[in-house]
């Protein structure tokens, strides 16, 4: 079989690299609003979003939602939402960009107690799906088109 890496870059696919935490999380390094930060890769997240404190940090502009977060052990939380904003992940980017704003406290102190570095956010299947997502994970990385 060909090399997987030289089939996708025909296909225009972007290589990401990612890290494995000590939780065994893949992280990566990405950039809202032309601010890096640095976020969990979660297949299992609906949604890509930051906690209360990256409204500041990455500039976003919060509105209202409706909408209540659940995972990680936590259920109803209050949620913001910020439309419009680009993402860029490695030379992947995307407009229009859409983040659901928690308290995502639970998820850092968690990550603390197992001596692992706190983390912005979070980026999910919206993010995956958009730009139709592989995972190598043997190789730690993403590839996005």
């Amino acid at each position: 079989m060909k090399n997987l890496h030289d089939i996708l870059k025909k296909s225009n696919y972007k290589k990401l690299n990612f890290k494995v935490s000590k939780t065994q999380h893949l992280l990566i390094k990405a950039k809202i609003n032309g601010i890096t930060g640095n976020f969990i890769l979660d297949t299992g997240a609906s949604n890509s979003c930051v906690g209360f404190e990256g409204i500041d940090y990455f500039n976003l502009t919060a509105g209202k939602s409706k909408t209540k977060a659940s995972g990680a052990g936590a259920t109803g939380m209050k949620t913001q939402l910020a439309k419009n904003n680009s993402l860029k992940i490695g030379r992947w980017k995307t407009d229009e960009f859409h983040l659901v704003i928690f308290d995502m406290t639970h998820v850092n102190e968690a990550l603390q107690q197992h001596k692992a570095k706190p983390v912005h956010g979070i980026i999910g299947a919206d993010i995956l799906l958009e730009g139709k997502a592989i995972i190598d994970y043997y190789n730690h990385c993403l590839y996005l088109q």
